[in-house]
């Protein structure tokens, strides 16, 4: 490998992804995991889009609300593989310095568009259990769609700064990351300059996004148990919690390593880099191929669904 500079320039013209600082022998091994993992969230949350478009009956808010999070699953996924899987199996770490920062950005804003999305979910689950009578007029297509406009937008503004910011800052010490991706704060740490406003504005969107969105999925869950619990059999309480199981799994399988990632990352100091980075990666990872799995076996109507798919195309 060429050697890089690291002094003497101001905004370079691309950065240098390392992958994993530590474990360069091992990145071909790393890959196969990674890989089949992608190759996992690709097949299978495509297959709950065409499921979900081919099915009449599933044409309702939870369903119209699993297609946004496998979209975004989706995007999530593809924003950061491709250009790790480059770096393990052919050693291109270049990335072009606006591309770090595009990257940068669908990372971050498709990451608030799936919290958003979880919490949109809750509410559905919310008003299904404790409000049945009244979910279909409450949650009507346009509700539904203008719900998905919300998030998506929030999405949006909230992480432009971050792209702003992270472009102004003058970058004259190394044009190195030691990451496998292009992450906020591994980037603009790179500046030569205080970048006090970005670490700050960074924990106040961790906080009011993720903050938020959990304090109002754990206040939906509250609802929905009493709401259970208060049911006459144990048939009904047990029927009515699997309606919702999956949504709890996957909300679980999101929010646990992120807290994780971001929780070491910024107060860890003791955890070593590569182990910070695989954690980083799996966070993008795992969720993205674990939900259509959930929703997949959890989810009598996409299961009987696939089944219909396997028995005919073999007539």
């Amino acid at each position: 490998m060429s050697d890089y500079n690291t002094t003497d320039f101001t905004n370079p013209s691309i950065f240098i992804l390392l992958g994993i600082p530590g474990l360069e022998m091992a990145h071909v091994w790393i890959s196969i995991p990674f890989c089949t993992m992608y190759t996992i969230a690709i097949l299978g949350n495509i297959t709950i889009l065409f499921i979900v478009k081919m099915e009449p009956k599933l044409h309702v808010p939870m369903y119209y609300f699993l297609c946004m999070l496998a979209v975004t699953d989706l995007v999530l996924s593809t924003s950061i593989l491709p250009k790790t899987l480059s770096i393990f199996w052919f050693s291109y770490r270049e990335i072009d310095f606006s591309a770090c920062f595009i990257q940068m950005y669908f990372i971050h804003c498709f990451s608030v568009i799936e919290s958003g999305i979880f919490r949109a979910m809750a509410f559905d689950r919310y008003v299904a259990i404790c409000h049945p009578l009244r979910h279909s007029t409450i949650l009507r297509n346009s509700v539904v769609a203008k719900i998905g406009l919300a998030v998506m937008l929030r999405g949006i503004v909230l992480i432009l700064p971050h792209y702003f910011l992270g472009k102004r800052w003058p970058y004259c010490r190394t044009n190195i990351i030691p990451h496998s991706y292009c992450e906020h704060i591994a980037v603009v740490k790179l500046a030569c300059a205080d970048i006090s406003v970005s670490s700050y504005y960074g924990l106040f969107v961790a906080f009011l996004v993720r903050g938020l969105d959990m304090i109002f999925i754990a206040v939906s869950y509250i609802q929905i148990l009493r709401a259970i619990f208060s049911l006459p059999t144990k048939d009904a309480r047990l029927k009515t919690f699997g309606t919702c199981s999956s949504h709890l799994c996957v909300i679980l399988a999101f929010y646990i390593p992120g807290l994780f990632s971001f929780l070491t990352h910024r107060f860890g100091h003791n955890v070593p880099l590569h182990f910070h980075i695989l954690m980083a990666n799996v966070y993008f990872l795992v969720p993205p191929m674990l939900n259509p799995i959930i929703y997949g076996v959890r989810t009598k109507p996409i299961q009987n669904r696939l089944l219909w798919l396997f028995t005919h195309k073999g007539t």
